[in-house]
């Protein structure tokens, strides 16, 4: 079992690991050949200019100034003193609510923390079962074990102290939830209210468009939003698929990147022409001409970019039954998005488009109906993925076992017997351990959130943060507990009644603290430092810099800001929330790890997303509902494992005060989704109709139709390397060939519901008969 002395030098690793890489930090930031890496925001932002060129030579590669040195740590006041409304018009929502969640970590647990330390603490020290136990039962334990509820005498009356501060901080947490909730929405609304105009407020997806032997998928949804929504359709751009075209662009940009490195090594050693391989990874196969072979190579690749742009544009396999439909007002687009079209409930489905750059265009190609039959087989393959990492787990767990070390291994005992050696062993190393396993899944669960079809990518990262919970809620918690305690106490097991067995594991629970002590001081600690030395997009910047970049604008492309990254950033921190709420009142000497982190953590990517990070899109905080449910999940999962504890301690008539905490607990989230949720699920028509009026008295010679008509068009068309005339082309052919004007008549080619006895296929319902051979409709 680790001791006080394992946990303290595993501290001092991590703390001294978390200074170098906040040393290095400071000081690289300030090189003027790493400016592009550590203030890349800037950059985008045309804020920044590179750092002057002038004088001597070494001056544009290193800081002579040491006065900077000696401030080397004023990023640190830099990144608090931003306030949160200059964060929202600087970082975007998303970026500056993300940033409350550790807020609100602190929030909750400053206060928790001082309580358990003043009251709790005090009561589990001042107790000898653990000794007890020792001498009799021979279960092991240490001295941070003994500031544990297992240092509590099995029947005794302190139990009530624990129900006590269960209940008092139950109450806080959902206090502090309920408000943070109440002011992340109304953040929500007023975002949405003075937010500038922006193609998503007028523009709905249409999915599941029925098919039409007489009228293509452009033509249908002309005909049926200008039926049904005549006074506020505008235009609409059918969603085709691209994806083959998106390939060869992206491979054509590779083979340009591969060119000018080339060139570039050409340039600067002109009496040896580059060779490369025509095989894989220009590892095999023939040699040729580098220059020579890339050359052909984009030629081969334009001309197959321009064969299957024209087939795009004729293939009626490529027109999917989708599109997206705007809207002369943001009214008109929330009545469309919010309600039916349809009497069949599966056809003309709606909701509201994602901004444009936030829209995942692969999985657009996804036909509807194969969706739940992906769903499932992602969630099967997720399910033996979560179990299949139970074996390196298990074995993680076994390095934070001395004892089973030399069982397993006798000839490694001398070694292990060094203190310092034993130290890390147990402080340090399993943490490590755990951590390098999880590195490659955050990959495997985002590939299977695309592979279930998931049109956006804010939807992605929240589909993949879902995932990831669940994941680290089994195995870094559930199973790093159960298979603990059982090669701990496994000999005990064999030797005892099975009645005996429950009050063992209750016991032995507790312990496992120490583990989760080292895990966050590994990746909360260290590693939110490691996250501002950027280490690695350092070295790719400077290859990339050295390698490919002939142009400021190929060093803009260069520069890799990142995100927050919301898929593997948000599990992490609700796997500390579920940590600090189930070790609360079990193990209250874990809290200040847990404060650590947060403030630290907070800090650190406060300086990032004011001076790195470049957020993909902006979902307007549409996570919080995820972020509240997951952490009301943990407060109940904690609540329930204080009872089935507290019923292995002898406190049977305590315990069932502990029944209502779960009820209230659930009562209190369902009062919250009732009460906020619908502010990030829905748009409220008067906050639409608010908007849309003031707009029209500030701007009414405003050309809408001009601003939405080019917005969703696929990005493969937005190619600025592609022939201006070939992009209006598609432009065209994206936005129909009939569009409609305001005042004139649009033909259709289909009889309407209105003017055939033919069954519709809409309704199977005989309409009344047609008086001509189709019809018009005139736009207001």
């Amino acid at each position: 079992m680790a001791t006080f002395g394992d946990i303290g030098l595993a501290a001092g690793v991590n703390i001294l690991s978390a200074l170098v890489f906040l040393v290095a930090f400071a000081i690289l930031r300030l090189q003027p050949f790493n400016d592009r890496v550590y203030y890349p925001k800037w950059y985008l932002k045309g804020l920044r200019g590179s750092p002057s060129s002038s004088g001597a030579f070494v001056r544009k590669f290193v800081n002579l100034d040491w006065k900077a040195y000696i401030r080397f740590l004023n990023w640190v006041p830099d990144a608090l003193k931003m306030p949160e409304p200059e964060l929202i018009d600087h970082a975007g929502l998303d970026s500056a609510v993300y940033l409350r969640i550790y807020l609100l970590g602190l929030k909750i647990f400053v206060p928790v923390t001082l309580l358990a330390w003043a009251i709790l603490v005090p009561v589990n020290w001042t107790n000898n079962t653990l000794a007890m136990s020792q001498a009799t039962n021979k279960i092991m334990y240490s001295n941070i074990d003994k500031l544990s509820i297992s240092n509590v005498p099995h029947g005794s009356q302190r139990f009530w102290t624990h129900i006590v501060m269960a209940y008092a901080f139950t109450f806080w947490v959902c206090y502090t939830l309920m408000k943070e909730y109440e002011t992340v929405a109304a953040m929500r609304l007023q975002f949405l209210a003075s937010e500038k105009r922006r193609p998503d407020q007028f523009t709905v997806l249409v999915k599941n468009i029925p098919p039409d032997p007489d009228e293509t998928v452009t033509e249908s949804v002309q005909h049926f939003f200008l039926v049904n929504h005549p006074d506020h359709y505008l235009t609409h751009q059918v969603v085709i698929n691209a994806n083959k075209l998106a390939d060869l662009v992206k491979e054509r940009k590779s083979k340009q990147n591969w060119l000018d490195y080339y060139q570039l090594k050409y340039q600067r050693k002109p009496d040896k022409r580059p060779v490369t391989k025509t095989g894989f990874l220009g590892l095999t196969g023939k040699k040729v001409d580098a220059i020579d072979y890339m050359t052909a190579e984009l030629e081969r690749l334009s001309k197959e970019i321009e064969e299957e742009r024209e087939r795009v544009k004729t293939d009626p396999a490529c027109i999917m039954p989708a599109a997206f439909v705007s809207f002369k007002t943001r009214w008109g687009a929330a009545v469309c998005a919010q309600t039916q079209q349809s009497r069949n409930p599966t056809l003309w489905l709606t909701e509201w488009a994602s901004e444009p750059r936030d829209v995942y265009w692969p999985n657009l190609a996804i036909p509807y109906f194969s969706l739940s039959i992906r769903r499932l087989i992602a969630s099967v393959v997720f399910f033996f993925l979560t179990f299949f990492f139970m074996i390196p787990i298990a074995f993680v767990q076994s390095l934070a076992n001395i004892q089973g070390i030399e069982r397993a291994a006798p000839f490694l005992r001398p070694l292990i017997e060094i203190r310092f050696i034993r130290s890390l062993i147990q402080g340090v190393l399993p943490g490590i351990a755990l951590k390098i396993f999880l590195i490659v899944l955050p990959t495997i669960l985002m590939l299977m959130s695309k592979f279930e079809g998931f049109l956006s990518l804010s939807s992605l990262d929240r589909r993949s943060a879902m995932k990831y919970y669940i994941f680290n809620f089994i195995n870094v918690f559930l199973v790093s507990i159960i298979t603990g305690t059982a090669l701990d106490q496994l000999k005990t097991f064999m030797s005892q009644p099975a009645n005996e067995i429950p009050r063992t594991i209750g016991v032995a629970i507790p312990m496992r603290a120490t583990f989760f002590i080292t895990y966050v001081m590994v990746d909360g600690w260290a590693g939110v430092a490691a996250e501002i030395l950027r280490l690695v997009p350092l070295v790719l910047f400077h290859l990339k810099n050295f390698f490919l970049v002939k142009t400021e604008k190929d060093r803009e492309a260069a520069m890799d800001p990142g995100s927050i990254g919301f898929n593997t950033g948000e599990p992490q921190i609700q796997l500390y929330f579920l940590l600090g709420l189930v070790y609360a009142v079990v193990t209250p000497v874990f809290l200040p790890f847990i404060l650590v982190f947060f403030a630290f953590a907070y800090m650190v990517y406060r300086h990032q997303i004011i001076n790195v990070y470049n957020q993909e899109y902006e979902s307007a905080a549409a996570f919080w509902p995820d972020v509240h449910g997951r952490i009301v999940f943990a407060l109940i999962f904690s609540q329930v494992v204080l009872m089935g504890l507290m019923s292995t301690k002898g406190a049977a008539a305590s315990t069932p005060f502990l029944l209502a905490l779960p009820v209230l607990t659930i009562f209190f989230h369902y009062f919250c989704k009732g009460s906020y949720e619908p502010a990030f699920v829905k748009y409220p028509l008067q906050e639409a109709m608010m908007r849309d009026t003031l707009e029209r008295a500030r701007e009414p010679n405003l050309n809408l139709k001009s601003y939405l008509q080019c917005a969703y068009v696929h990005p493969v068309f937005k190619d600025k390397d592609e022939d201006d005339d070939d992009a209006d082309d598609n432009e065209d052919y994206y936005n129909g060939k009939q569009q409609g004007r305001d005042g004139t008549l649009v033909p259709t080619k289909r009889y309407s519901r209105r003017s055939t006895p033919a069954q519709s296929k809409m309704s199977e319902i005989p309409s009344p008969a047609r008086t001509g051979d189709g019809f018009d409709v005139q736009l207001e």
